[in-house]
């Protein structure tokens, strides 16, 4: 990875800010929650598997409703006026604005966690941490946009359906899995396809933090448990398929 800031340089000065170390431990503590919702819902003697993919889709859910969804509402609901703001930062890259058209065809308005963050909303203020790696997110990117529009309208509701139907312990939860998963790589791929064919212009690595915790590591999270999900579902449907084609062939047989 690459970008603009890739190059080797001093440590930003709010590397750990407040800011930075409450969204981290909000992070930590959506994982914590959705560890103990599988000690509530799951059987004490739930496959570990089980147990793991109803965490991190409890976790996915999580993230997806409440983070993603505040980075939706802030994109569509949070705004400032350009006249608010002086020519030399319109004209420099201190605000992410869609080109040519712009966004909602308000020219008039910047809109997203930018505009969030100058009026003090806090998720706004998450957004703005994450965005110092990927700026993005730091306002109203259209393919970005669209994709956590299916994100957390379809993938969000359908990962507590899985928490559910794996609660209730019936087998359909691996064709949901496979639906969710297959949509969480595809949407992983389309998010940073556009950077790589542009050469991470938005992104900075130039520092661990920014590159291998907030670009790394949070998103091959959506990369490497979704294709544990598909190992674990198809397993479980090959199997299925087994045991009729064992009963298919013994009705023949007979």
């Amino acid at each position: 990875m690459g970008g603009p800031a890739a190059s080797a340089g001093s440590l930003p000065p709010d590397l750990f800010d407040t800011t930075t170390l409450v969204s981290l431990a909000a992070t930590l503590v959506m994982l914590g929650a959705g560890y103990a919702a599988s000690r509530k819902f799951l059987p004490a003697n739930a496959k570990n598997s089980t147990r793991v993919l109803f965490v991190w889709h409890a976790f996915d859910a999580l993230i997806h409703l409440i983070l993603e969804a505040s980075f939706l509402y802030h994109c569509f609901f949070s705004w400032i006026p350009t006249s608010s703001v002086s020519a030399e930062d319109l004209a420099s890259n201190r605000f992410y604005m869609p080109k040519p058209s712009p966004f909602l065809g308000q020219p008039d308005r910047i809109y997203g966690p930018q505009a969030g963050d100058i009026q003090g909303h806090p998720l706004a203020k998450l957004w703005m941490v994450y965005a110092r790696a990927d700026r993005r997110w730091a306002g109203p990117d259209l393919g970005v946009i669209s994709l956590e529009l299916l994100t957390v309208f379809i993938a969000g509701p359908m990962a507590i359906w899985i928490c559910y139907e794996m609660a209730q312990r019936r087998s359909r939860v691996n064709v949901l899995m496979l639906i969710v998963a297959t949509g969480e790589l595809y949407g992983g791929f389309m998010t940073f396809c556009p950077e790589w064919l542009v050469l991470n212009d938005n992104l900075d690595c130039s520092n661990f933090m920014y590159k291998w915790v907030y670009i790394v590591f949070f998103n091959t999270l959506w990369v490497w448990l979704p294709l544990y999900a598909m190992y674990v579902a198809i397993s479980e449907i090959s199997d299925a398929f087994a045991v009729r084609d064992a009963v298919t062939k013994g009705k023949k047989s007979n």
